[in-house]
């Protein structure tokens, strides 16, 4: 249910209004869910041959990983201590999961579009699971 109404959320937000919610760690998640948001529409303007589209839903995506992951730490807290640092390492793992899952249905030569969205996201995703796994 919270999903749901998280999803509902982030359709009727942008990224600038993601932006200004003032709780770092709800801006992560807030984030997340925009990014889940801006690849369903990439894959949907994929589909219909509007390649300026899925790149900027693309960058979308890039741009809100990057705004999560800075919420996080901001906040100054242990991510080994702080939930939303498992619940962002859990997003972006599927969100990941489901990039991977994208480039691969697309064609061989559009490829490089989300080539640089997968890294960074990796790249996030792997910061999220040093600070997590690292001691004090």
């Amino acid at each position: 249910m919270l999903g749901l109404l998280l999803a509902t959320l982030a359709l009727a937000l942008d990224l600038s209004a993601v932006k200004s919610e003032p709780k770092p760690e709800k801006r992560s998640e807030l984030a997340l869910t925009y990014a889940n948001t801006a690849l369903d529409a990439a894959k949907t303007a994929y589909q219909q041959g509007r390649w300026a589209e899925t790149q900027a839903a693309l960058a979308d995506v890039d741009s809100a990983v990057t705004l999560s992951y800075e919420s996080l730490t901001e906040t100054g807290k242990n991510p080994r201590k702080t939930t939303a640092f498992k619940n962002a390492e859990k997003a972006t793992r599927e969100l990941l999961r489901r990039l991977t899952g994208f480039r691969d249905f697309m064609s061989a030569v559009d490829h490089a579009a989300v080539d640089p969205v997968v890294a960074k996201v990796n790249q996030v995703h792997d910061q999220l699971i040093q600070g997590i796994m690292a001691g004090k």
